[in-house]
């Protein structure tokens, strides 16, 4: 479904008239920014595999810390793998990795540690690896990388959109203050159905992974 598909889908089941366009009125344009808070709480809900992607790093010798490019500045890493020594990295913390850069000498080899260094100019996610590269090697981070907002109406999303429209319903019945007929409350119950439901297909995909979304 495009993002005005969903907008007036949303727009249908509050009772009021579809439109053309996202902005074509007030209340349209209202709806797409809450269709955009609803979809940004799903996604935020569970790491979807449609938002899962491998982000390579090439390390050069003496260089510790890069960029994973088009990142973004809210991804999360599931894992790392040090591809040119066919190994798994682990995740240490800041004060472990200052531990070996600020109060000792960093030992130089191929990296199998890894830590989140801040953002660059970009705004994406730096990586600061250890021991510090003294070589050319690949290393692939997979992560979780949340999309940016819906904007052209014709912008589609990439995890389930029914979740997504029956969390912007609930989230405007709440706006407007329903009493009548089908209350916010009611409208959030269904979409955290939706939700859990969508997740347990996904999940099912990896049942290696236990993490569980809990409405």
């Amino acid at each position: 479904m495009t993002y005005l598909d969903i907008v007036n889908n949303t727009l249908r089941r509050l009772r009021e008239s579809t439109v053309s366009d996202i902005t074509e009125t007030t209340y349209s344009t209202m709806v797409g920014d809450f269709v955009n808070d609803a979809k940004k709480l799903c996604e935020d809900s569970w790491d979807w595999s449609a938002l899962r992607t491998d982000i390579t790093v090439t390390t050069s010798s003496g260089t510790s810390s890069y960029s994973l490019t088009n990142s973004g500045e809210s991804t999360k890493v599931l894992h790392a793998l040090n591809d040119t020594k066919n190994w798994f990295m682990e995740y240490q913390t800041q004060k472990w990795f200052d531990d070996k850069y600020s109060i000792a000498t960093p030992a130089d080899g191929s990296p199998n540690y890894y830590t989140f260094d801040g953002l660059d100019s970009s705004d994406d996610t730096k990586v600061k690896l250890y021991p510090k590269p003294n070589a050319t090697e690949s290393v692939v981070f997979t992560v979780i990388k949340k999309p940016v907002a819906l904007s052209a109406k014709t912008d589609t999303m990439a995890i389930p959109h029914t979740p997504v429209i029956h969390m912007a319903v609930a989230l405007l019945a709440r706006e407007r203050g329903e009493t009548g007929g089908t209350t916010a409350a009611e409208y959030y119950n269904l979409a955290n159905k939706y939700l859990t439901d969508a997740i347990a297909f996904d999940a099912s995909k990896h049942p290696e992974e236990t993490i569980w979304y809990t409405p």
